[in-house]
């Protein structure tokens, strides 16, 4: 039963929630956090919106949220349920308690396959539920842009859809029944059964009475003024009640959190298409894109979807995702992608035919002829882009940015031509651009003006234009959301766009669930007004430093830092690198966007949080765990490069705080190196002494952590050999003939611990005809300065390979490596290191990872090593390092494993978890561990013994051997085995 209890007037908001978190720590087996961080980290989601909560509750079972909901209401302290805190309108943030479901409430807890349905809880990841399905062929129907971090609560919540809702419609069309807590702690489960339980002395049987009673109030009104267009996720579902009978489930869709919390979800699941395919098509004229879609509709595709020319180029402009869009030609002002089913390829193929016929006939005008893609690869990147589009749009640097204003406005298909076009002009009166993409089959549009919410005018704008576009939604037969919902964004307008009527009726249906109004309140009905509560405003402003590095491409360090627009990308688990931290961790607290909203409001003043809070424990305890992989520089569409921030932000922490012993050893492991490579029987018996491990474990390296052992023969004593055999054969003329010189730039570990890496890239390099130089008198390259925030000694030494390597650069001399954290650090971290230092940038401008330079000689047909041919190829399962992915990717290394004749495979995982000391310090071994069990180790288990597991880097080579026992060779070594014995490079060898 039910317990209600009156609020609580006496006491002030500050003593309820001390209350509240006392009596909470005592219920819940979940977890309770009340800090000021925490509170700060869940003031924002992917809107424009920033408010404190009063705490956050992370459930692990469905009695945690009753027990937080009954505590809650017990002291009048409002409610937020909040997935992925992925919505775009300000529906998950709020002040209250914020229950977060998405770190242990994420499980599939039932499945029946041959009835099509599944339960699961709402903190489940939409992905990994479709993950889940595929194997047997089957998918969750509705498919948000956001799907890969978006969790089932949320998605229910919203209604969302997705670009197939022709085909699939909404999510409400797909729920069956929900496990509900109601504010006040009345449990429920609602289905098309609970309407039998109208009259009975029961909960369930109260609030069936109120339900048919509203009913019967409004039906009528209901279905004379409510909008018609299908495509819609504005105000609450009332159109349920025109149904004679219905599931009362169905009015939790769409929600927001506003009525209920969802505790568990049957669902029904879809079959997954056999075949798809995919046309291009390419248009000068945005309004004409929109008029054809009627058009197109009429050959019965899955999806159309929009893309505009902003959105193009910027994509064109992130090395992510540039590739992806190849196949678009020039520079049209729209794209529509209209993707087919079929259950055989020639089905699908017949209606691509289909489409180029009916446009040709139609005299439809397009820049380039259709463009078909049955690949599915290539088809995948289409969408990859298409999915990205917020976060591609939100990487325009500078303080005006594409804006949710009229973010989700729905109208009738026939409509679309004429609403953009009216659009265009607003915006242009408003003295702006607007973004455009769109789920154009069903009329739901993204529009996004270039606006300055810094600025009063700015807001003014987003006002001006949101309340002009909703009176256009009106006159087309719209509405203002069709798929993201209301939120602080748009609920104001609920009563202009339903009318005094419908708006009463809306309140008091919220009223039936929740009559003390503590679920969410501010969404979708009595909402503040939508420049209230911003994120930015007009009296935001970030406390300038002074940087150690250049932050002029990203316009300061300020605007790196409000590069993150909340989307939480970051937060995706089961695909990409990005972020490991997270994907281990399941926390709020370990993400990219948290470690970015940390620094933003520390800087800015906000949160509870104040400029002298910058260099806290508390901020560096939300960055302590990113791992500086670079991935976010890449994956996310925003282009938020995280390691460099965090490079930025150890820098100024260290300046506070000094510099502890621990840091300084990993710091200083070139040096180190160097020494114990005078004696290394000494040093490696010496590091595996009981003393040694004592003495590492109280500088905080983890006991079951042993460095790597020095060789007996470094790479330098190793090349010296290699050079008097050399100068013999030279002498004696039998010395191969070259084509040109190239700098081989020793790291650290290919140097002193895995000098077969090393002389494995000679090897290649000289049976590729070159004349490798390598140069002693070279630094270490300051990476792990770096990974420290020992950015002034690091530029010391980027300075002295600067002056060193420049000669051979301004040669042209191509400058290699084989250690991938070494080696791009001069093409990447030099440029921030020597900003408008030519030298640097020369140097930058010619190094290449070995694999990344074969394969490029490879694809340019003048690699010129012949390689062994073995009757039965070798296997080689191949783990690509973090930063290789980011400023790389994996193409090279593949292609060129391919070439020299070897079966090999990707390993598909993310980070391995080592990331150079990271994996090494006793409070990171745990999630060292669980970042490398993500996805990694179980595919070095899973790949046969006979197999050779590969790696470009040192980190990767350490963390699969101590966790899994299987040996690692670095790809440069497996690549040198398969060089055909007694090969020598001639110029006859390299044209053939």
């Amino acid at each position: 039963m039910a317990i209600t209890i009156p609020l609580r007037r006496e006491l002030p908001a500050n003593a309820a929630a001390i209350m509240l978190e006392a009596e909470l720590r005592g219920r819940i087996d979940g977890e309770v956090r009340f800090d000021r961080t925490s509170r700060m980290l869940y003031s924002t989601d992917a809107s424009n919106y920033q408010i404190e909560p009063i705490g956050v509750v992370i459930p692990r079972h469905a009695d945690d949220v009753h027990a937080a909901m009954e505590l809650a209401a017990k002291h009048g302290i409002s409610l937020l349920p909040r997935g992925g805190g992925s919505g775009l309108a300000g529906q998950s943030v709020g002040h209250g308690l914020i229950m977060d479901f998405s770190k242990y409430m994420h499980e599939l807890t039932e499945r029946n396959l041959e009835e099509g349905w599944v339960r699961v809880q709402p903190g489940s990841n939409l992905a990994l539920l479709n993950n889940q399905l595929k194997r047997n062929g089957l998918m969750f129907g509705p498919d948000p842009s956001s799907g890969d971090r978006a969790t089932i609560g949320g998605v229910v919540a919203n209604n969302s859809s997705g670009a197939h809702s022709t085909m699939y419609g909404m999510t409400a069309d797909h729920i069956i029944e929900l496990d509900v807590i109601l504010a006040d702690g009345t449990r429920l489960t609602l289905n098309h059964d609970s309407l039998l339980h109208e009259g009975q002395d029961t909960d369930m049987g109260r609030l069936m009475s109120r339900l048919l009673e509203f009913q019967a109030t409004h039906r009528e009104k209901i279905e004379r003024d409510f909008p018609k267009h299908w495509r819609r996720a504005t105000g609450y579902s009332l159109d349920v009640f025109t149904q004679p009978t219905f599931n009362p489930a169905l009015l939790i869709a769409g929600s927001e959190g506003t009525l209920a919390t969802i505790t568990s979800a049957k669902l029904r699941v879809v079959p997954l298409p056999a075949f798809t395919g995919l046309a291009i098509l390419q248009f000068d004229d945005l309004v004409e894109s929109m008029a054809a879609t009627t058009t197109i509709l009429e050959t019965e595709p899955s999806a159309i979807e929009l893309m505009d020319r902003l959105l193009i180029e910027l994509t064109r402009s992130q090395p992510g995702y540039a590739a992806q869009i190849a196949n678009i030609k020039g520079n049209p002002e729209a794209v529509l992608a209209v993707e087919y089913y079929g259950t055989s390829a020639a089905e699908v193929s017949d209606r691509l035919d289909h489409l180029t016929w009916l446009l040709n006939s139609r005299g439809i005008r397009m820049s380039v002829p259709v463009q078909r893609m049955t690949d599915p690869k290539e088809q995948a990147d289409v969408w990859t882009v298409r999915k990205a589009g917020l976060g591609l749009l939100m990487s325009i640097r500078g303080d005006a940015k594409p804006i949710a204003a009229i973010e989700d406005v729905a109208v009738p298909v026939e409509h679309l031509a004429e609403y953009v076009g009216e659009i265009k002009r607003l915006s242009e009166q408003h003295g702006t651009v607007s973004a455009y993409y769109a789920h154009a089959a069903s009329g739901c549009l993204h529009i996004r003006p270039l606006i300055n919410l810094k600025d009063a005018r700015g807001i003014q704008s987003m006002d001006e234009i949101t309340r002009s576009a909703a009176d256009l939604a009106i006159r087309f037969g719209g509405v203002m959301s069709g798929e993201h919902g209301d939120g602080l964004q748009r609920s104001e307008l609920n009563e202009m766009l339903f009318g005094p009527e419908l708006y009463a009726a809306m309140q008091e249906f919220k009223g039936i669930f929740d009559p003390r109004g503590l679920m969410n309140p501010g969404k979708i009905v009595d909402a503040p007004k939508m420049v209230d509560n911003l994120r930015f405003g007009a009296t935001y402003q970030m406390q300038p430093i002074k940087t150690f590095l250049d932050f002029t491409d990203e316009g300061g360090f300020d605007r790196a830092v409000e590069m993150c627009n909340g989307a939480g990308v970051c937060r995706k688990t089961g695909s990409g690198t990005m972020c490991p931290s997270y994907m281990a961790t399941r926390d709020e607290n370990d993400t990219t966007r948290a470690r970015a909203n940390a620094l933003r409001n520390a800087l800015a003043g906000r949160a509870l949080f104040t400029s002298a809070d910058f260099t806290s424990k508390e901020v560096y305890q939300v960055m302590d765990l990113c791992l500086s992989c670079k991935a976010c520089a890449t994956e996310c569409p925003s282009s938020v490069d995280m390691a460099k921030i965090k490079t930025e932000f150890l820098a100024h922490y260290l300046e506070e705080h000094g510099v502890d012993r621990r840091t300084r050893v990993f710091a200083d492991i070139h040096k180190q190196s160097k020494l114990a490579a005078k004696a290394p029987r000494i040093a490696n018996a010496a590091m595996r002494s009981p003393l040694a491990k004592i003495a590492m474990t109280k500088i905080g390296i983890h006991p079951e952590r042993t460095p790597s052992a020095f060789a007996t023969e470094t790479f330098e004593q190793w090349w010296a050999l290699h050079m008097q055999r050399r100068e013999s054969q030279r002498a004696a003329g039998t010395l191969p003939p070259t084509r040109g010189r190239v700098v081989y730039f020793h790291d650290t570990f290919s140097t002193y611990n895995f000098p077969r890496a090393g002389r494995a890239s000679v090897r290649l390099l000289e049976a590729a005809g070159f004349e490798v130089v390598v140069l002693a008198r070279r630094s270490c390259c300051g990476r792990p300065m770096l990974s420290k925030g020992l950015v002034e000694e690091a530029r010391a030494l980027a300075r002295a390979n600067v002056e060193l390597l420049a000669p051979y650069a301004r040669q042209g001399m191509p400058i290699v490596g084989s250690e991938p954290s070494c080696i791009l650090t001069l093409r990447e971290e030099y440029h921030d290191l020597l900003p408008n230092d030519d030298d640097a940038q020369a140097v930058g401008a010619k190094v290449k990872m070995i694999d990344e330079f074969l394969a490029e000689l490879a694809a340019g047909g003048d690699l010129g090593i012949a390689w062994r041919e073995n009757a039965t190829p070798r296997e080689v399962m191949f783990h690509g390092h973090c930063h290789q992915k980011a400023a790389v990717g994996m193409g090279p290394s593949m292609r060129i494993l391919k070439a020299a004749g070897v079966a090999a495979s990707e390993s598909g995982a993310g980070c391995c978890g080592m990331a150079g000391s990271f994996g090494f310090e006793t409070e990171h071994y745990e999630v060292s561990q669980k970042v490398g069990e993500e996805r990694l180790f179980p595919k070095v288990r899973q790949t046969a013994s006979t197999a050779t597991i590969a790696v470009a880097g040192v980190s990767c080579r350490q963390q699969i051997e101590h966790f899994t026992g299987r040996e690692v060779l670095h790809i440069a070594e497996v690549l040198a085995e398969q060089v055909q014995p007694g090969h020598h490079w001639s110029p006859e060898t390299a044209r053939s």
